[in-house]
């Protein structure tokens, strides 16, 4: 297990079965931790062949950091794939604090772009679940890690991506 400093807070680094999940989210039950592995492992199976990259999580973050600035996450992974010429995208998964207090699962796929506008990275597609009384926290994991998965599968071009949002294509000197 590695650590590395992430916006001022100590971020622990490694494979699924190193998260203290029930350090992280003490209120589960035995079959929603079970529910988490099993998502964990869906994505974990969907990366196969690539490039690893690790869980991370914040054990600082269990509980509510109250109203801050930037967004505490919990627990995630970030997938990132370099191509040619630079060129990268990034999926994500977390599960995040919202303003409000509550937990989130959030979703990503971002591309880097080189438009004037917004130089950098797009969010190409995105999902946010919040955690409530209408979805707990493995259904939101699960459908997250389920909408990862299918990213994955997806082409891992750039280009591809770009086009599906609508943004120039990649300059090439």
């Amino acid at each position: 297990m590695r650590s590395r400093d992430r916006d001022d807070h100590l971020m622990m680094r490694g494979a699924f079965d190193d998260v203290p999940v029930t350090a992280l989210f003490p209120l589960l039950e035995a079959a929603d931790v079970d529910s988490l592995n099993q998502a964990a492992g869906t994505v974990d199976t969907a990366r196969a062949g690539r490039d690893t990259a690790d869980w991370e999580w914040a054990l600082e973050h269990a509980g509510f950091p109250g109203t801050q600035l930037g967004t505490p996450v919990v627990l995630g992974l970030d997938v990132i794939e370099h191509a040619e010429g630079g060129d990268q995208l990034e999926f994500l998964l977390q599960v995040v604090w919202t303003d409000l207090g509550r937990l989130a699962v959030d979703t990503a796929v971002n591309v880097a772009c080189w438009c004037e506008t917004d130089h950098a990275t797009h969010d190409i597609d995105a999902l946010r679940l919040v955690v409530g009384e209408e979805t707990s926290l493995p259904e939101a994991f699960r459908a997250g890690a389920e909408r990862l998965t299918g990213w994955l599968a997806d082409p891992h071009d750039a280009d591809h991506w770009r086009a599906k949002a609508g943004l120039p294509p990649r300059w090439v000197p």
